[in-house]
């Protein structure tokens, strides 16, 4: 019977990116005792394998599968709508959730593109039963190839079956951002040269990083109680001593990672701090530099202007003298000239000690 999913959408602003199409299947196996002993040519035929051979594993890989695709595997392997539903959707948040028998895990791998200075994520869901594993991948990250030869080498480890998978899964995520981690650092390292040299363009890189680390540490962060909730019911679930082990080893690396980013996220901010304390500094170094270029300019009108009406005195008296009328007695005086210039000395000199008191020369 055909199910008829609820209709969901995705929360992410930014899309998907699209990609050229490729084949949904990208790798079809069943293994036993650590083994691979068939290649199904499709999902048909590795769900017939499986069910012939008891004790195998059946681990399928599917890339951007069409939505009858998983329904059909849904209905084969009998899993959840609700899981088979957020795998159509993408754009989830890390989790991991049990729906009977079956553990359904959501894993964000992430790449460090340095040109763009930009955290490129790509978005894995796998289903774990107690004999198959299924992996679909809506993105070229993570490289589950890497993990299925490793896995294949290792048939001590693989014969533990899909918890091992999904360990060895859990794993390649995981160190995959430890080159995330060196490229934030790398570009935190440089931010910090441009802040202190002065650039213009700092802020604006400020926040285009801190923006980055955000959503990485949205891909983090929730990795933790999912390993530590994944070693608590190991257990329970009659998980391998050493593989155990390996779990706990892959949680303290990620508490490592989410470690780095919180405080990439602090030193973003304080960096931040420091870039606006240096702007506002270098604005009241600016303002003060201003303010006394102004202070010295007035210094230099009053100067100008108390000479100027030190000047202005004597020229105003030797205007009036200058003018010939013949109805101005004084032209006729004896001590006529010697007065004017006495009034000009005395004008003058009344106006300088004035000036001098005020500090305008």
């Amino acid at each position: 019977m055909k199910r008829e999913l609820a209709p969901e959408h995705s929360m992410d602003p930014r899309g998907s990116v699209e990609e050229a199409p490729r084949p949904s299947v990208i790798d079809n196996a069943i293994y036993q005792d650590g083994l691979r002993v068939d290649t199904p040519a499709s999902l048909g035929d590795a769900i017939a394998a499986l069910r012939s051979r008891p004790g195998a594993m059946a681990w399928i890989g599917l890339y951007r599968p069409q939505e009858d695709e998983l329904i059909k595997v849904a209905d084969e392997f009998g899993l959840h709508e609700l899981a088979i539903e957020d795998a159509i959707v993408a754009h989830q948040r890390p989790k991991a959730d049990r729906y009977g028998g079956t553990l359904f895990v959501v894993l964000r791998a992430a790449q460090y593109l340095d040109q763009p200075e930009k955290v490129a994520f790509g978005e894995l869901h796998v289903f774990v039963g107690p004999d198959f594993v299924i992996t679909v991948r809506h993105s070229e990250a993570p490289d589950l190839a890497k993990v299925r030869r490793r896995m294949e080498a290792d048939p001590e480890l693989l014969r533990q079956g899909p918890q091992a998978v999904l360990y060895a899964i859990l794993d390649a995520v995981v160190d995959g951002y430890a080159p995330v981690v060196a490229g934030l650092q790398n570009d935190i390292d440089e931010i910090e040269v441009q802040v202190f040299g002065g650039d213009p363009a700092a802020p604006r890189r400020i926040y285009s990083l801190s923006r980055e680390v955000i959503e990485f540490q949205r891909a983090t962060t929730p990795l933790i109680a999912m390993l530590e909730g994944f070693d608590a019911n190991s257990p329970k679930y009659g998980a391998d001593e050493e593989l155990q082990r390996y779990l706990r080893d892959v949680a303290d690396h990620a508490i490592t990672v989410t470690e780095r980013v919180a405080g990439f996220r602090q030193m973003l901010q304080d960096i931040l701090i420091v870039n606006s304390t240096l702007v506002s500094q270098a604005q009241n170094e600016e303002m003060t530099k201003l303010t006394e270029a102004s202070i010295a300019q007035g210094d230099e009108v009053k100067k100008i202007s108390a000479w100027a009406a030190i000047l202005f005195a004597p020229t105003l008296v030797g205007t009036i003298y200058g003018m010939n009328f013949d109805h101005m007695p004084e032209l006729h005086w004896v001590l006529g000239y010697p007065l004017a210039i006495v009034l000009m000395g005395v004008v003058c000199a009344t106006l300088y000690i004035v000036f001098k008191r005020r500090d305008w020369l």
